[in-house]
């Protein structure tokens, strides 16, 4: 460490305390990975523990001349928060966990970046209320700050959208340290209960991937927390069934969530049915039913579905209801089904029962079923461009089947409807390959104890950084966009050459020497 770096640690340490400026090697590797891989070491680690200290650092940091890259809770694949100079400083923002504010007269929550989603929502369940949107798979780690720099989905996603539809206000700390507000939130006289009020600064820090500022506060819009949920599933014969089904469905808007799993990720976490899991699944389905006849009865279906519920079915789709009324989940059910119907069969709603009961669940998706490594990508596709992107994957890999045999490269996929208008092709890459750090800090080692564990496999690596390639190309090709952009999607790539340029001038006008997360949207 230079003389300079240990200055501005020592610095870093007088404003925040020397406990939460982290500089031993094996914290400095963890917090500079991704679920995929890393760049560059920074110098430290910062863990503010409130937005004041969160500006100091950044105020300090960026005066003397340091990147900042802000990390939230470090459930991502694309590169978003890895350092790319090591003159950089990592925040972790996991001490700003403080929910801020619940206004159930105004309808918004407030609350600190570090706050994870499932910490948010459970704080609104006990008042009865929801945001539209309400988290990811990996809302036990992921944070409202990461998601909302990233951009995500899942949770509500058929009917409200993703994380940016939900959000009505953000705190932003600039280079200079300074807050500015967006909103509502930035009129005198005002609150953080509006988002639109001339040009819409809120989107402009969506999917920014803290190449912008550091996100210190995020308000969100609320909902009254629904009362009544019903589920089905489907088999299809096909990926083109499926997906058509999804799309019908979609154009409803009568579902809150759905997923669709390809044979792969049948057979993976999604599709296997322990005794573990059922005796979890059996107390949270008690847990949420309305009464006790209707747990029994949908505990009853889910036993004589056993591991029944897929056979015969390569491909199937699974749908959430939810309203305020039996009558209501029951009409939004029937639209479902008569919606998706023509091009598939009903099968026993087993998986969407345990996801809705349980939807954040533990990282063990960060490694495959038999312990490989894992990374996914995606796009949002048309629907119209679906069925094609789809056939250009396939012959992708029939293409590089010998060398995908020989290196242990396998791939999978998931599926989802955005609102009523995208088509979410998810795809998963496994391969045999050593673990890193981040998989032993985010899985505990029971877990890592009943997977095999491989040797160091870079011509696997090597073969799956090459087919990713390949596979962004096609997406590109098909104009498909994506959340998540970090650093790994070409953002700037094919983008028409005014929008390009404005972007770049709003970065350099709030960023003139580019501290924030540089490289992050190809900036």
């Amino acid at each position: 460490m230079s003389q300079a770096e240990k200055e501005t640690v020592s610095v870093l340490r007088a404003a925040i305390g020397k406990k939460y400026v982290l500089t031993d090697q094996q914290s400095l590797e963890f917090y500079s990975m991704d679920v995929y891989r890393s760049f560059e070491i920074p110098i430290a680690v910062v863990q503010p523990g409130s937005v004041e200290e969160l500006q100091e650092v950044v105020r300090v940091a960026t005066g003397l001349g340091m990147a900042i890259v802000a990390r939230g809770g470090g459930a991502s694949y694309t590169d978003g928060y890895l350092p790319t100079t090591p003159k950089s400083i990592t925040i972790d923002t996991s001490r700003l966990n403080k929910i801020v504010e619940i206004n159930e007269e105004d309808m918004f929550v407030t609350v600190e970046s570090g706050v994870t989603w499932a910490e948010m929502a459970a704080a609104l369940a006990e008042k009865n209320l929801r945001t539209p949107f309400w988290g990811p798979f990996s809302g036990l780690k992921a944070t409202v700050g990461g998601s909302s720099s990233q951009n995500s989905l899942s949770m509500g996603t058929s009917a409200y959208g993703g994380s940016p539809e939900s959000i009505l206000c953000y705190d932003i700390v600039l280079p200079s340290g300074e807050i500015l507000k967006t909103g509502s939130s930035s009129m005198e006289n005002s609150s953080a209960f509006f988002r639109h009020y001339g040009p819409d600064l809120t989107g402009l820090f969506s999917g920014d991937s803290g190449a912008l500022g550091v996100k210190a506060r995020i308000t969100l819009r609320l909902i009254k927390l629904p009362t009544h949920t019903l589920t089905s599933s489907f088999g299809f014969k096909d990926y083109a069934s499926m997906s058509e089904g999804m799309a019908a469905a979609a154009r409803e808007q009568s579902a809150s969530s759905n997923w669709g799993l390809d044979p792969k990720l049948q057979q993976g976490q999604l599709g296997r049915t322990t005794l573990s899991d059922a005796i979890k699944a059996a107390f949270a389905v008690l847990k949420t039913a309305r009464n006790p006849f209707e747990a029994i009865i949908q505990l009853g279906k889910m036993a004589l579905a056993g591991k029944r519920f897929l056979t015969g079915f390569d491909y199937s789709a699974h749908f959430v209801v939810e309203g305020y009324s039996i009558a209501e989940v029951k009409s939004k059910l029937a639209q479902t089904r008569r919606a998706v119907g023509p091009y598939g069969t009903e099968i026993a709603n087993t998986i969407p029962t345990v996801l809705g009961a349980m939807p954040f669940m533990p990282l063990y998706p960060i490694l495959g079923p038999q312990g490989e490594r894992w990374v996914p990508m995606h796009g949002f596709l048309s629907f119209s461009k679906m069925q094609v992107f789809h056939d250009r994957l396939m012959q992708l890999y029939e293409e590089n089947k010998e060398k995908m045999e020989t290196h242990s490269v396998e791939a999978g996929a998931m599926y989802m409807t955005y609102s009523t208008h995208s088509f979410l092709y998810e795809i998963a890459l496994y391969w045999k390959d050593d673990r890193s750090l981040y998989h032993t800090n985010y899985l505990d080692q029971d877990y890592l104890d009943t997977l095999p564990v491989y040797d160091e496999n870079q011509e696997g690596r090597g073969l799956v950084a090459e087919i990713r390639s390949k596979i962004q190309d096609i997406y590109s090709e098909l104009g498909a966009v994506h959340f998540q952009v970090g650093k790994s999607y070409p953002y700037q790539q094919g983008r028409q050459e005014e929008a390009a340029k404005a972007l770049k001038n709003i970065k350099k006008s709030i960023d003139p020497d580019n501290l924030m997360n540089p490289g992050a949207l190809g900036l």
